[in-house]
């Protein structure tokens, strides 16, 4: 068993520490004392010790051991992490699919909270709080204007359960501030961001992480969805960071039948050896599926791709995925902090490790970077693999290991429209604070024609564009007519679909923004040979 203490995440560091200094002295590595962690841990003492005792000014030695433990982790691996206690609570939040607060959507926009929207039935739309709505004091104290950050919001509005927290108000057409009390309460976090029919066969569901309601939310989707007469599935793992494995494994386990794996772990301590298998009968084991998934795709969402492509049950369309397959195992210490150590290693059924490779030069940190530059976002030619790493799914489809999941159907990062003008309007919030405006001064036009009328037949003007510019312009973008008429259409479809997410939400948003989505269109055209593996299984 592990002993829950600061200790116990020294110890790697410390037997580090012991092979060097022997190496430095000259002593043979067989030295039984060499990686003894307990003198390795009596020196540390000691040095800490000396340190509080005779430097010269005075020193934080907490602080001290805190970068020492960050700085033994760095030499294990880049995903074994210290969690101090005060950033522990918004850490865990992220998985747990809730957290205690106040329940907005906000924008910083010229470093003032500005309200998308209250969530329906949260806190603060109970107390009042509109769209537009722009938070300017928290419990009397001013946060406009002085570069706030969004760190710095969630820790000011969060909190427990049934605390209130005083919120100072500029609304529109109201001169003076206006006071809120909102009581905090429970406020549920969606890792389903979107669930619609494409079409009259096709359906969509995008998925942002693996929490703890994640499977839930999913199977929630896929009724909806079958009740909507859905035949085919677009599943939807893009820049989907990953999370809980079981999740993952309860997701692939609805379209694998049998016994078949789903994944394995392997870990140096026996304890951590598991195997993960199609239990159930699954709600949609016979219907073509298609996952998209890019370079932020990774963890969780590397299980479920892998899982489905190794059993030759759904079709992999999009650029190779983050390559995290490394299992953490959370380990309480005694002052609230949080040890997450790596235990193990992710496997696909064929064999795939999903782990990159890593070392200690940072080198890692710059992986997708160094993927852009060297062209991998654009060719698939550009990816070469060793036949070391060959592996055959359960058809014998050929794939490959050495770290990600590599699609079926590579489709390149699409760049013809983009440009620097473009991203700068959105880094200004130029975009975002018009399109937030425009649909608040039209929120009842909007919502009374519905979403079908304004997918249909909404057009964003030549005169709404100018608007941005103009607000761009205000904000330090001056105008460049070249990168504004290289990126003008797409802007046009970023707007329509920023103004339907600020009325409908995402489901609003996400049928628009999929037409920008070459990997999402491409999919589209795919069905056939999805459908001849659904046929195959």
């Amino acid at each position: 068993m592990y002993k829950n203490t600061k200790s116990a995440a020294k110890l790697p560091f410390f037997v580090f520490l012991g092979v060097a200094a022997g190496l430095l002295l000259g002593a043979s590595i067989t030295d039984p004392t060499a990686n003894n962690p307990f003198n390795s841990l009596l020196k540390f003492r000691e040095i800490v010790t000396h340190i509080d005792r005779y430097y010269v000014d005075d020193v934080n030695t907490e602080g001290l051991v805190e970068d020492a433990i960050k700085g033994m982790l760095v030499k294990l691996d880049p995903h074994s992490v210290y969690i101090p206690k005060e950033d522990l609570q918004i850490s865990k939040s992220q998985l747990e699919g809730e957290f205690d607060g106040i329940g907005i959507e906000f924008n910083l926009i010229r470093d003032t909270i500005v309200v998308v929207a209250p969530l329906a039935g949260g806190p603060s739309e109970t107390a009042g709080l509109q769209p537009n709505d722009r938070i300017v004091q928290v419990n009397g104290q001013p946060v406009a204007g002085r570069g706030v950050s969004n760190k710095e919001v969630f820790n000011l509005l969060r909190g427990p359960k049934g605390s209130k927290v005083e919120l100072g108000v500029l609304r529109r057409g109201k001169a003076q501030v206006q006071q809120f009390t909102v009581v905090r309460d429970k406020i549920p976090q969606h890792s389903v961001a979107a669930t619609y029919m494409v079409n009259d066969e096709v359906g969509y569901i995008k998925v942002t992480r693996f929490s703890a309601t994640t499977y839930t939310e999913f199977r929630k989707a896929m009724d909806d969805l079958a009740a909507q007469g859905m035949k085919k599935l677009i599943l939807d793992l893009q820049d989907n960071p990953g999370g809980y494995m079981d999740r993952a494994v309860n997701m692939a386990d609805e379209f694998i039948s049998g016994n078949k794996m789903i994944v394995y772990t392997d870990g140096k301590k026996s304890r951590y050896d598991t195997q993960s298998r199609a239990q159930r009968t699954g709600i949609f084991e016979q219907q073509p599926v298609i996952v998209l998934i890019n370079e932020g795709s990774a963890s969780a969402s590397e299980i479920v791709a892998g899982a489905l492509q190794d059993n030759d049950r759904a079709l992999i369309v999009g650029r190779r995925s983050f390559g995290k397959g490394l299992v953490q195992m959370p380990i309480s210490l005694s002052d609230g902090s949080e040890l997450r150590l790596t235990i193990s290693r992710y496997f696909t059924p064929s064999g795939r490790s999903i782990q990159k490779p890593y070392s200690a030069d940072g080198e890692y940190s710059s992986d997708l970077k160094n993927r852009y530059e060297h062209g991998e976002y654009f060719t698939a030619d550009s990816i070469r693999f060793s036949d070391t790493l060959r592996f055959e799914t359960s058809k014998g489809r050929v794939v490959y290991g050495g770290g990600g999941i590599m699609p079926d159907v590579f489709v390149p990062l699409d760049t013809t429209q983009n440009s620097t003008y473009m991203t700068k309007l959105f880094l200004n919030n130029a975009v975002n604070e018009y399109t937030l405006n425009w649909a608040q001064a039209n929120r009842a036009k909007l919502e009374k024609g519905g979403f079908k009328d304004y997918y249909a037949h909404f057009q964003v003007t030549d005169a709404m564009l100018k608007e941005i510019v103009k607000m761009g312009e205000r904000e330090g973008t001056p105008f460049d007519e070249k990168g504004y008429t290289r990126s003008k259409e797409l802007l046009r479809t970023h707007v329509k679909a920023l103004i339907a997410r600020n009325i409908w939400k995402n489901n609003g948003y996400y049928p628009i923004y999929n037409q920008t989505s070459r990997i999402f269109q491409q999919a589209l055209q795919r069905f056939d040979e999805a459908a001849e593996l659904a046929s195959n299984h």
